[in-house]
């Protein structure tokens, strides 16, 4: 165990393993010292980067070829697209009270509408991928309708278009996995721009428009208020239903966007596969970013570490061969440490109980 130990440490020890690690260790610190949230994910992501470089060999390699990047700390990032974009919608839909459980089936019919398009209809790829947009963005819009207009409960809305969307997925591919063979369209999830995967330029678009809109507009404002407290907010002006209904649109065109990456990446647009679970793992990546489920404030840093997070647990677990059959048993276990590391009443108890007095 310690020759395998010392092995994986020799190989990893390389300029872009320290790096990695030094960079998210003096990031953490950063935050740590600022007050941040955003800190306490970080600094579960240091720890299980420390483990793989200690236990998994090779885990930082990084290799050039043809102009581009190839490695784990890649793969993590491409890997982990999917989740970041279903995340930063799912941030700003909680951090207004809600919750969107049908993002998982709105990917799978918004791949699905896509490969249908451009192999049945005969659609180029930017119009089948625009009109994809379209319907899930559509149905992002017709939960959050239902939810403004009709004051149903947001969690028994998205409940039903998770099944039912997922339903529309399978009924337009027959029940049956629809392969594509358009260049253009597998770039979306396996081309590369300046070495890094073109994916991560379309999580990068999406989380600036979010972050600009919220936090150089009044729109960041109004939905803090609506979260901490919408009857106040609606006295006061806040026109809290269109601002929801607008933010259920964003959450599905995000998922539609995640959708086309998926769909890409496999080169097959799967109903039944594609997107399953996947919005309990953007809901984490939320909590654990410290976005609260009550609504009011939100992280979307956070949420992006949230998601790399909970990927580089996902990878951690396969390459160290742990059996699918237990695998959620350890991913529940760190994602429950950081929840409680996010939480400010955790910490103060941990630091009572270790006799600890907090620094005011």
């Amino acid at each position: 165990m310690l020759e395998k130990i010392a092995e994986a440490a020799r190989t990893n020890a390389s300029p872009t393993g320290v790096g990695i690690i030094l960079v998210t260790a003096a990031a953490g610190a950063l935050l740590l010292r600022r007050g941040r949230r955003e800190a306490w994910p970080l600094l579960g992501l240091l720890s299980l980067l420390l483990f793989n470089f200690f236990l998994s060999k090779n885990f930082f390699s990084i290799v050039e070829r043809d102009g581009a990047y190839y490695g784990t700390p890649i793969n993590l990032l491409n890997q982990g697209a999917e989740v970041m974009l279903l995340a930063i919608g799912l941030t700003l839909v909680i951090a207004v009270r809600g919750i969107d459980l049908s993002v998982g089936s709105v990917m799978a019919l918004s791949g699905a509408t896509c490969v249908i398009l451009m192999k049945d209809a005969g659609h180029g790829p930017l119009v089948a991928a625009l009109l994809s947009l379209l319907v899930a963005g559509g149905v992002g819009l017709f939960n959050g309708a239902l939810v403004t207009s009709l004051n149903i409960q947001p969690i028994v809305v998205t409940l039903i278009s998770m099944v039912g969307v997922r339903g529309v997925a399978m009924l337009i591919t027959r029940a049956e996995p629809v392969t594509h063979v358009d260049a253009t369209f597998a770039f979306i999830g396996n081309g590369h721009v300046l070495g890094l995967p073109f994916s991560m330029l379309l999580v990068a678009a999406v989380f600036v428009v979010a972050a600009l809109l919220c936090r150089k507009t009044a729109l960041g404002l109004f939905m803090e208020a609506i979260g901490d407290g919408e009857r106040a907010s609606r006295l006061a002006g806040v026109s809290d239903r269109r601002i929801k209904l607008w933010l259920y649109g964003f959450s599905g065109l995000c998922a539609g966007i995640a959708g086309l990456v998926a769909a890409s990446y496999i080169s097959t647009a799967d109903p039944d596969r594609v997107g399953r679970l996947r919005e309990l793992d953007a809901i984490f990546a939320a909590v654990i970013g410290g976005t609260a489920l009550t609504g009011g404030r939100f992280y979307l840093g956070g949420t992006l570490i949230g998601a790399l997070l909970i990927q580089t647990l996902s990878t951690t677990m396969y390459i160290q061969h742990v059996p699918s059959e237990i695998e959620p048993m350890p991913k529940a276990g760190v994602m429950l440490v950081s929840c409680l590391l996010v939480s400010e009443e955790s910490r103060r108890q941990l630091l009572a109980l270790l006799g600890l007095k907090r620094r005011q």
